[in-house]
């Protein structure tokens, strides 16, 4: 760019100096030179062939872009920590960039499932933030239906692709929905996020697409093939993409291996209540931060709730709060991991205390280990190796 560089100091991030491209004649590729050392291009100062080939590639079109695709900065693999802000310990969720220019974006960070989506205008029903996809220079409409079904109900739009960036890392042209139509969603007018970031793996993402992780793991910009969850308790939360928060950690990982590379799920051995009730007739939990609850089948929740002298009001399991109940304990992995029923206790009412426990029937025998056990247990997922990390969570909260 010659002399515009410095007259464009104000588009400079703090250590990243400035990306330079020498132009060709040849329309394969029209930029012999791309410096990996950027905060922003001068999209002006290039000719317009190199301009559309660098933007074909996910480099921004002007400073009001300050970002680049890992592939061009080539940039060495890192972490990025997500702050995740806290709903009354009921939904834990952070925000993302999406499209050219970024425009914000506040989502639930979901292992439970594989699809990202964010809600438009029409989606949003009067929450002031949704995205525009007229308003981004990378948008591409797809033209093909999306659907998708929650616990908590479903939701329908249009897949497209457009540039997401979670932080300093980046992705271009990858393939999300658009939702129009969240009227089957629980909740959705209260809820503070607009959208679902899928965590899952490849095989239960309603997308063709490759997932966000997938893409993440494929572009090598992550330090490591994993991303680590850490929940406040009624504090806020962290979610670190490729690598974990040691401050979050308070002692050695047990390593388990996935059943399948669909759901996060591992080998359930057996489900102990101290020494008073053992479970074993379901041999698979699902660990999912999309979710706010233990949830599990119908007749060993009310096997469970019965020994615990639980009464049911309005769907909800409460015991007196004086109680002195025996640990959870759910065993996999040659280790067991136990819920307190401080851990259990979701709300208090006068002398009553709710668990947060819930029975489910979807078809197949399945525990969740949603919110309640991973506010006690941090979780590193393990992408490249396909198995999850437990260790117990550091209480102490050092989040901004």
């Amino acid at each position: 760019f010659g002399s515009s560089i410095d007259s464009r100091s104000a588009c400079r991030l703090p250590g990243q100096p400035w990306l330079c491209c020498r132009p060709s004649h040849s329309p394969s590729r029209p930029c012999l030179h791309l410096q990996p050392q950027a905060a922003c291009c001068a999209c002006r100062s290039l000719s317009s062939m190199c301009r559309r080939w660098m933007v074909s590639r996910g480099v921004p079109r002007s400073c009001s872009e300050p970002r680049l695709s890992s592939a061009w900065l080539h940039t060495a693999p890192t972490t990025q920590d997500v702050l995740l802000k806290n709903q009354y310990n009921s939904a834990y969720y952070g925000e993302i960039d999406v499209g050219t220019p970024g425009q914000p974006v506040t989502v639930i960070f979901d292992t439970g499932s594989s699809d990202l989506w964010v809600a438009v205008a029409r989606g949003a029903q009067g929450k002031g933030l949704y995205f525009d996809g007229d308003s981004s220079t990378t948008h591409h409409s797809l033209h093909e239906p999306f659907h998708i079904r929650y616990g908590s109900g479903d939701v329908s739009g249009m897949f497209c692709e457009d540039t997401v960036a979670i932080g300093q890392l980046m992705l271009p042209n990858l393939t999300f929905a658009l939702v129009s139509n969240t009227s089957g969603i629980n909740g959705w007018d209260g809820s503070p996020y607009n959208g679902i970031l899928g965590l899952g793996f490849d095989s239960i993402a309603e997308s063709s697409g490759q997932t966000l992780m997938s893409a993440l793991v494929a572009s090598g910009q992550l330090e490591r093939p994993v991303f680590g969850f850490y929940l406040g308790d009624n504090s806020p939360g962290e979610l670190v993409f490729g690598g974990v928060d040691p401050a979050h950690v308070a002692s050695d990982f047990t390593w388990v291996n996935v059943m399948l590379p669909t759901w996060w799920a591992v080998g359930l051995d057996s489900i102990k209540l101290g020494d008073v009730l053992t479970l074993s007739a379901t041999r698979m939990a699902i660990v999912d931060s999309g979710t706010s609850l233990l949830a599990g089948p119908k007749h060993e929740v009310d096997a469970l709730m019965a020994m615990m002298g639980a009464e049911v009001i309005q769907g909800l399991f409460l015991v007196s709060c004086a109680a002195r109940l025996p640990d959870l304990a759910f065993n996999f992995g040659g280790k067991s991991f136990a819920l307190s029923m401080e851990d259990l206790v979701i709300q208090k009412v006068g002398g009553f205390c709710i668990l947060g426990i819930q029975a489910i029937d979807i078809g197949m025998p399945l525990w969740i280990l949603g919110d309640v056990f991973m506010r006690k247990y941090y979780v590193q997922f393990d992408w490249g190796q396909k198995r999850l990390g437990f260790a117990l969570a550091a209480s102490g909260n050092n989040l901004v």
